[in-house]
């Protein structure tokens, strides 16, 4: 990383971050083209969870090459100045790559769900049906490597 002094090396801080953040961008390749996809995430141990439609671009995209990179921000902030070249910005970032895993079973793939609704919806109960669960695929991204970097905080 060029700028070491805003290096993210706390582990606790890119857990922190990784269980705050709302939206996960994750980028693969479509053919010979880059393509990034913002989803709802959640974590757990190393692991990003991804709920997604069973069809569709990025699922074909994921099938043919399951390599991903990933970047996640939060506590965003415009710091502005008097001329918009010293304009700064305020954040925690994390970058990281990993492979997706297409969770088949019902028993992972409604731990991987928990998870979500735990992150975004906690006061929600949920009925978990196999034949709506038949229909929705749910990502394990296994987290190979990560970096993360703050400024302003």
């Amino acid at each position: 990383m060029r700028r070491s002094d805003k290096e993210i090396d706390d582990p606790s801080l890119l857990d922190k971050i990784l269980k705050r953040a709302l939206i996960c961008r994750i980028g693969l390749i479509d053919g010979n083209k880059p393509y990034i996809v913002p989803m709802n995430f959640g974590y757990l141990d190393g692991c990003i969870y991804l709920h997604s439609a069973s069809e569709g671009r990025k699922i074909e995209a994921l099938k043919k090459n399951n390599q991903v990179c990933f970047q996640i921000d939060c506590k965003t902030e415009l710091i502005r100045a008097e001329q918009p070249c010293q304009y700064g910005m305020k954040y925690y970032s994390i970058i990281g790559w990993g492979k997706i895993k297409f969770l088949e079973n019902f028993t992972d793939k409604s731990e991987a769900l928990n998870i979500l609704i735990d992150k975004y919806a906690p006061d929600q109960n949920l009925n978990l049906d196999r034949k709506k669960m038949n229909n929705i695929n749910l990502l394990e991204l296994k987290i190979d490597e990560i970096t993360g970097k703050k400024s302003g905080h």
